[in-house]
């Protein structure tokens, strides 16, 4: 059995994070993706919109709430489930919804910089050490190789 989604779409609302008694962080958000096909009958282009939502815990939960709002462009790689409830009518009902594995930003940098520059600064970069300056040189004869 395999269950795996991808999808790419925007946010259609802001992250909503809690946390369980536990301490574990979950964050819900909605995702809009959409798809544009051919009408077989008109022959005119039509678009088909999805509104999804989507589950993420943990750390990836944190940051998703941290860097993440309303209209932002993501890559979500996760799973689909199947939940159901009774509602304050006594009514079943039923959703199909992603528990999210992995979550990407697909914002350009530009777009990301000016809304999540709050207090951001980048790691220095560090310096790679000079050729053969700190590997020291091995002396192995070809009977002790194992292979």
């Amino acid at each position: 059995m395999f269950n795996k989604v991808i999808l790419i779409g925007n946010l259609t609302r802001d992250v909503e994070l809690r946390y369980t008694p536990n301490g574990t962080a979950i964050a819900k958000f909605g995702l809009a993706t959409n798809r544009t096909f051919k009408d077989n009958v008109t022959g005119e282009n039509k678009q088909e919109v999805m509104f999804i939502d989507i589950t993420v815990f943990g750390r990836s939960a944190e940051i998703a709430n941290q860097y993440l709002g309303k209209g932002r462009r993501v890559l979500i790689e996760g799973r689909l489930v199947f939940d159901q409830w009774v509602d304050s009518t006594g009514q079943k009902r039923s959703k199909h919804s992603i528990v999210a594995e992995r979550v990407q930003f697909m914002d350009s940098k530009a777009s990301a910089d000016e809304s999540m520059n709050a207090g951001y600064t980048p790691a220095p970069k560090q310096e790679m050490p000079q050729k053969n300056q700190d590997i020291p040189s091995i002396d192995i004869d070809d009977d002790e190789l194992p292979f």
